[in-house]
């Protein structure tokens, strides 16, 4: 069974409401997460996440929407979740890394070389206090083909890794199976669901935005056509969805209400 959260809120001027959309994989071996959004430090001491950060995205912190909170209301602990996959660092994404110590926590090697040693504007989207004692696994770039997408790293048989660069040096987009096909979690390598219309239908601020995070704009944009390509492939049971899109988050959680 897949659950779908919101792990953050945010309310920035100009674009109006986000959300940090989470997955929570119930497994055989144990919870999964993708991604984690804020954690329960971030919630007690927010000043840490920077004032840059809290000026411009303006998160609503609250206890409730971090992924403990949500994972102990479904009636589980902290010690059920096994492993947590990434789609990258960003301080949004990796924050409840913390909630959960014994969780391996999945990452691409390039991503997490990123966070450890970052350069120019990275040194803005990475806060290593919080990840500082995850336990990482970290995967190469390179393994199997996923519809069309080479170099994808398989966790197991219901968890895919697929590299999809440029908003961050090692992002990834993450492919969960369910009985209907995939759930694919694309992070950040979109934030709008009209950047997936050919031609997109993303507001113009959302484009200014995604070209100044991205540390590579040019694959960014080649990874963003990919993603257009698959959607119009139109594959039985292929869901992609981003992570700060509250339009998307909304129809997973509309669609799972009895």
């Amino acid at each position: 069974m897949i659950h779908h959260l919101n792990c953050a809120s945010f309310a920035p001027r100009l674009v109006g409401p986000m959300v940090a959309h989470v997955l929570l994989v119930e497994r055989a071996e144990g919870l999964l997460l993708v991604d984690s959004g804020f954690g329960t430090a971030d919630i007690a001491d927010p000043v840490r996440l920077g004032r840059a950060f809290r000026s411009v995205m303006r998160p609503v912190l609250r206890r409730e929407e971090t992924a403990l909170a949500q994972v102990e209301a479904l009636g589980f602990s902290a010690d059920d979740v096994t492993d947590i996959v990434l789609t990258h660092l960003d301080l949004d994404h990796v924050g409840g890394v913390g909630d959960f110590p014994g969780a391996t926590v999945h990452v691409y090697d390039t991503e997490l070389a990123a966070a450890r040693r970052p350069r120019g504007m990275e040194h803005g989207r990475y806060l290593p206090v919080q990840w500082k004692d995850a336990r990482f696994a970290t995967h190469h770039v390179a393994g199997d083909e996923w519809l069309g997408f080479e170099s994808v790293t398989v966790l197991g048989d219901d968890v895919l890794m697929v590299p999809l660069h440029g908003h961050s040096r090692g992002h990834t987009l993450v492919a969960v199976r369910d009985s209907e096909g995939w759930q694919v979690h694309a992070g950040d390598a979109y934030f709008h669901r009209g950047d997936l219309t050919r031609p997109p239908t993303t507001p113009r601020v959302l484009r200014v935005v995604q070209k100044l995070l991205a540390q590579d704009d040019e694959v960014r944009i080649a990874n963003q056509d990919r993603l257009r390509d698959l959607v119009q492939a139109d594959h039985p049971g292929l869901r992609i969805f981003s992570a700060h899109d509250p339009v998307e988050y909304a129809a997973f959680v509309d669609a799972a209400t009895p």
